[in-house]
């Protein structure tokens, strides 16, 4: 059989493609993802065996750009017609006027897409009049057949849940054959894309494609600082974040500060109201992000260089993960506690807000948030992570953490920590929060 593949598509122009990304991704990131995913398609398209034809919304002076990811040497036609259903006929009509004897056309959204799909529906071609690829959505990435049939494109509409189902009603009518390929999922929307990470990174050739690796480098990333009276270090905090401002979220929460913590926090931060407590403020601050990795990050920190950077490359192995801890404290006490802290890390799979926790946004919510409890909200989501079996990334570089908390000299420091200890013991044996919590303020 003589077999023609069609390639349907928007030429990635900023502004006009994946528009249902922004403003999540910005309209650079979104021309860019198309533009991977036009790469790791036309390998698939080429590997199956067809002639290609690209099927084009005309952009003025836009063309060259277009033949520079799919290759020249592709034949190239303008689509045309009024809705979605009639510009998909006019590329079928076009391809079968040069004597095809089946012709498949595909959409550019799916990045999953892969040549056996392809070759499987010019398979299903030899017994069946019409073949789809159905996407999870309710909706179709392709569709095949061995002569026209411009009963496939005759809905009003297209981009809703009911496409397919109310296609194949109109076919079964008809009294025509129908198969099918694999399912697959389209790239819409940013939520669609972090399901396709999750996917992705079980799935090594996905991560090594130019779609994987531009997702991983622009997942976004929400710093969530929760505030109660910082007064102290909330102008040191708003420097070290004035860098990252335009290439992340950042969400300061305030627990009702009553030392003009808020009014010191600058316009072109946002901040939002929550009650008071760590976890809380915290958890308010995560379900009003939009982040696809969320940072927890304690306001009396000192980030190091490219931290974003430092998340990326640690998620990127992990799907949670944290800063090593280091003081200023020249003490030799201090010294010992960030040893042991950063080795509490991969020994003990725990780690602590003072180390900035990171990680993906979906483990967040599936781990069911921080418990809502006055104290130990960080151990105590470690150890839900645990028993998760989540296993725990840690950045190259630390994180600087006050040790205000700790009193001045070596032994009433000494004491401190192992007050410490014994409290998160307690806590392992059952002891009351609210018990612990009053013993952690007696020694604050």
């Amino acid at each position: 059989m003589k077999r023609a593949l069609i390639i349907f598509t928007r030429i990635p122009v900023q502004g006009k493609t994946k528009t249902r990304m922004m403003p999540h991704f910005s309209p650079r990131q979104c021309a860019a993802l198309h533009a991977c995913f036009l790469s790791d398609i036309r390998k698939q398209c080429e590997a199956c065996g067809a002639d290609i034809f690209v099927s084009y919304a005309p952009e003025n002076g836009k063309l060259e750009r277009l033949k520079m990811l799919l290759g020249k040497e592709k034949k190239y036609m303008p689509q045309e017609g009024e809705h979605l259903g009639m510009r998909m006929l006019h590329a079928f009509r076009q391809v079968f006027e040069q004597g095809y004897d089946s012709c498949v056309l595909i959409g550019t959204d799916v990045p999953e897409l892969q040549e056996h799909h392809l070759r499987k529906a010019f398979w299903k071609l030899q017994e069946k009049d019409i073949v789809f690829g159905k996407t999870s959505d309710g909706g179709y990435y392709l569709v095949g057949m061995k002569k026209l049939q411009p009963l496939v494109f005759g809905l009003n509409e297209y981009g809703h849940s009911r496409v397919f189902q109310e296609t194949l009603d109109q076919i079964s009518e008809a009294g025509l054959t129908v198969g099918f390929t694999d399912t697959l999922s389209d790239m819409d929307t940013p939520e669609d894309l972090r399901d396709f990470y999750g996917r992705m990174k079980r799935n090594p050739e996905q991560a090594a494609s130019r779609t994987g690796s531009f997702v991983t480098k622009i997942r976004k990333i929400s710093i969530i600082v929760p505030v109660y009276n910082e007064a102290k270090t909330i102008e040191a905090m708003q420097r070290q974040l004035l860098p990252l401002k335009d290439r992340c979220e950042i969400l300061f929460v305030d627990g009702g500060s009553t030392d003009g913590t808020r009014e010191l926090i600058r316009p072109e931060y946002r901040v939002i109201s929550s009650p008071k407590g760590r976890a809380c403020q915290m958890n308010t601050g995560a379900v009003n992000s939009d982040g696809d990795i969320l940072f927890f990050l304690h306001c009396d920190s000192e980030l190091p260089r490219n931290p974003l950077g430092e998340i990326r490359r640690t998620l990127s192995g992990h799907r949670a993960g944290c800063f090593g801890i280091a003081f200023h404290s020249k003490n030799f006490f201090m010294f010992t506690c960030r040893v042991i802290s950063n080795h509490r890390i991969k020994d003990r799979k725990v780690m602590f807000g003072d180390q900035g926790i990171f990680l993906d946004r979906d483990l967040f919510f599936q781990a069911g948030m921080f418990s809502e409890i006055p104290i130990m909200e960080d151990y105590q989501f470690s150890l839900t992570l645990k028993e998760m079996g989540v296993k725990l990334g840690m950045a190259g570089h630390r994180i600087y953490t006050s040790d205000r908390r700790f009193p001045p000299g070596t032994i009433p420091k000494l004491k401190l920590m192992w007050k410490m200890n014994r409290l998160r013991k307690m806590y392992r044996d059952g002891v009351a929060i609210e018990r612990i919590a009053e013993l952690y303020r007696d020694i604050r």
